[in-house]
């Protein structure tokens, strides 16, 4: 970025997406995608009988890289429409194809369908990043499956889990997620050339035949390489295929928060730790600091992404009739900055993720001052087996857990509750046997064995099926 640049440079372009992303939704890109919308129009209506001379195809295909968006923008400050200002740059350039160039199109033929293709490659790129953040998730989950950790519900201490079954639950959200955007890419249709309100009256005109409407858009459906037409659109193909897709976004942006959030917190104890470098700086004020900056990035970036949900859901509402214009400006915000946060927050959570520190000695402490009241229910049981009072058993354990929480609470280092039910006779339970009871291994169930189930039924086979490597840690740019 220049020093001297005197724009507002957008950060999810400067500092957060990646090129790929971001060339998806550029002006550049567009622009050649809408005049192959054009060739291929024209080529197919000549196909199908329509007067276009070869010439004037030629002609558009020898000017189809000859984009200045400088030409553009003054044409379409004259004539305040942006489609026909590409229209009449591309006359400009291809001047044996001006009679040809979108005839019978509406503008939508090129804004709707580009935007469509522009849907399918950027939710291509969001899997392929999904799967970078599920294959880095794995390795860490395989690697931390058996190491016992202290388990949080309501952010209080529970039944101990382990840390890879923690990274379990991220890994199976993302997922879902790769299963919402495999469902949404294979269900994603074009729209076609379908007239001014979809009726298709200006093609069947052209055609003289609606058999042969339907064949100019299934070959251009086919063209673009989809699978078909929607059934019925407006103007416009439906905006609900547009909150569809950053419904799945904000999904992603959830699942992605949800992790940065864990990290976070469990930053904050000790436990785990994400990447740092040997040269960074934590705080400007504070030097001995390891700030989780990457995790409290993606849950910056992941609240922006959810809030984007709700701009396709009312634009979505709002279409009257057959369409109205109040989607142009907001989808152009939208849809390509949910893309771009997507982009981001995956490629921040494979780096953390590829790169997380555990500090299995402080894990072991944590666990080890809550581990005696975890251990309740077992020496409850035990007790019983020896003969013992369940509901007489069951008070004696809970005056002796608050008895050695408040010697906690007033600063005690230690738990020191296993000592006083080996000192109650009642109970009838040694020293001995009470850290039998209190094997952290023992107290985690399945979760060795769920991750594994995991890892084998459902990643190994999304991994195998990528055509190529996935990508490991990302070098971030900020």
């Amino acid at each position: 970025m220049s020093a001297t640049q005197d724009r507002y440079p957008h950060p999810l372009i400067e500092r957060y997406a990646s090129a790929d992303m971001a060339d998806v939704f550029s002006p550049a890109r567009q622009a050649r995608l809408w005049r192959d919308l054009w060739i291929a129009l024209a080529e197919t209506e000549r196909e199908l009988g329509v007067d276009v001379p070869a010439e004037a195809i030629a002609a558009m295909r020898a000017a189809r890289d000859e984009v200045d968006l400088g030409r553009v923008a003054e044409l379409e400050r004259e004539l305040r429409h942006d489609v026909m200002a590409h229209v009449h740059h591309f006359g400009e350039l291809a001047p044996d194809a001006r009679p040809f160039i979108h005839l019978g199109a509406t503008s939508c033929y090129v804004t709707d369908n580009a935007g469509l293709i522009q849907l399918r490659d950027g939710l291509r790129i969001v899997r392929a990043r999904l799967v970078a953040a599920v294959a880095a998730l794995a390795g860490f989950a395989e690697r931390w499956k058996d190491l016992p950790a202290l388990g949080y519900t309501h952010w209080q201490p529970a039944q101990p889990t382990t840390v890879g079954k923690r990274a379990a639950l991220w890994l199976h959200d993302l997922l879902l997620d790769v299963e919402q955007v495999d469902r949404a890419l294979g269900e994603l249709r074009f729209r076609g050339a379908r007239g001014t309100t979809g009726t298709e009256d200006t093609f069947l005109e052209l055609l003289g035949d609606g058999a042969k409407v339907d064949e100019l858009n299934a070959r251009l459906a086919s063209h673009f390489g989809f699978e078909g037409t929607y059934d019925v659109v407006g103007q416009t193909y439906p905006r609900k295929v547009d909150h569809r897709v950053l419904s799945i976004l904000a999904g992603i942006g959830a699942s992605t928060a949800k992790f940065g959030t864990d990290v976070r917190v469990l930053q904050s104890f000790g436990e785990i730790e994400e990447p740092f470098g040997s040269h960074q700086i934590g705080s400007s004020a504070m030097p001995y600091k390891r700030n989780p900056m990457r995790s409290e990035r993606i849950c910056g970036l992941a609240r922006h992404l959810c809030s984007l949900e709700i701009d396709a859901s009312w634009t979505a509402s709002v279409q009257g009739l057959e369409r109205t214009l109040d989607d142009s400006a907001n989808r152009r915000i939208s849809i390509p900055e949910a893309f771009l946060c997507a982009d981001s927050v995956l490629q921040i959570q494979a780096n953390v993720a590829s790169g997380l520190v555990v500090h299995e000695a402080v894990i072991a402490a944590r666990l080890a001052r809550s581990l005696p009241f975890l251990a309740v229910e077992r020496i409850l049981i035990a007790g019983v087996a020896r003969g013992g009072d369940r509901q007489d058993l069951h008070e004696r354990l809970r005056r002796h857990a608050m008895e050695a929480r408040a010697r906690m609470d007033e600063g005690a280092p230690d738990n020191d509750f296993f000592d006083r039910v080996a000192g109650d006779a009642a109970i009838g339970l040694t020293g001995a046997d009470l850290e039998a009871l209190a094997d952290p291994s023992a107290l985690t169930g399945r979760a060795p064995e769920q991750v594994d189930r995991l890892l084998r039924g459902r990643v190994d086979e999304l991994l195998a099926s990528v055509e190529t490597d996935v990508p490991g840690s990302t070098d971030l740019r900020v």
